[in-house]
């Protein structure tokens, strides 16, 4: 990967941002059907904070024809979500997240390392001071092209020096009783939590996302921090995360827990693994007819197949 520098003259108004098809191509794939395509809640959107100063180049997927692919609008982005802490309908959560409160916000990070520390959300803001926007792709069944803000989560494991013991990484959201759905009316145990292992962790393309087109990070999705793994399926890129805990074993994760034969642990997209009620060969974008052939590791096999060597990714999905 590489970084290019961009002046402050260069940077551009989201107005311009959202037409420009040669501009940051990128993408978080996350998925749906035609039909609920559709179903989007147009919200005004306030002006952008004009904070890019450094971009990663060259983060798209080798060998694919969607190396241009046309970012989504903001609106489409803000108003399709996965949040059942809010609601179990995507095109509701934006509605009901503004009940998410996100100051004070810390986020703790602890289990097998040498200096465990309670971080502040401004403390986790300087993490990066030069903000970067990610040009990555992350696919379920339906998809959207992101540019996301952030900062690579090795920067954070660095600060807190994990121990040789340490094989995993553990992530936790805000479960907020008095302001989300009961586990009861969502369908899953709360608080959701999620896992990586600590090679996957300490990956430059796995980021600490705290914004996205230029703005703070909305709360449906998924504020004031989360993450993004581009390689694996949306449900892996926990939002609102309040804690991260080190540890030797393989940690448990929400999906994974609930049903296993169709969420496994890695959670890499893989279109030659198919759970039992739908096939992953092909993904949908939102805001476009038809469907797209989903690529192994989404397209970042370069970049990441190493970590898998020898691994039989149809036993371990």
């Amino acid at each position: 990967m590489s970084s290019q520098k961009i002046k402050s003259s260069e940077i551009t108004p989201e107005n311009v941002y959202l037409n420009r098809r040669n501009f940051l191509r990128a993408g978080l794939i996350a998925g749906s059907t035609a039909a609920t395509a559709l179903i989007y809640r147009f919200f005004n959107p306030g002006p952008a904070t004009e904070i890019v100063t450094s971009t990663i180049d060259n983060v798209r997927p080798t060998g694919s024809p969607r190396s241009e692919e046309k970012l989504n609008t903001f609106d489409e982005i803000t108003n399709y979500n996965n949040f059942y802490e809010f609601s179990t309908d995507k095109s509701e959560v934006a509605e009901k997240a503004p009940a998410l409160v996100t100051r004070p916000w810390t986020v703790e990070v602890g289990g097998l390392v040498q200096r465990p520390h309670t971080f502040d959300i401004d403390e986790l803001l300087k993490f990066d001071q030069e903000e970067r926007i990610y040009r990555l792709r992350c696919v379920e069944a339906w998809s959207m092209v992101i540019p996301w803000i952030g900062f690579p989560l090795k920067k954070l494991l660095d600060e807190v020096e994990p121990l040789g013991t340490a094989r995993y990484v553990a992530f936790e959201t805000l479960y907020d009783p008095d302001r989300m759905l009961s586990s009861y009316s969502a369908g899953i145990d709360f608080p959701y939590v999620e896992g990586l292992r600590l090679d996957e962790a300490l990956h430059p393309l796995t980021i600490l996302a705290t914004g996205l087109y230029g703005k703070q990070m909305p709360n449906q999705n998924g504020a004031p921090i989360r993450l993004v793994v581009p390689w694996k399926y949306g449900f892996k890129s926990i939002k609102s995360i309040v804690k991260i805990t080190l540890t030797e074993n393989e940690p448990a994760t929400t999906w994974s827990g609930y049903a296993p034969d169709w969420y496994g642990f890695y959670s890499n997209v893989n279109p030659d693994v198919n759970p039992v009620r739908w096939s992953q060969a092909t993904e949908r974008r939102i805001g476009e007819l038809g469907r797209k052939e989903t690529l192994l590791f989404n397209g970042y096999g370069d970049e990441v197949a190493s970590m898998y060597a020898g691994m039989d990714l149809k036993r371990y999905f």
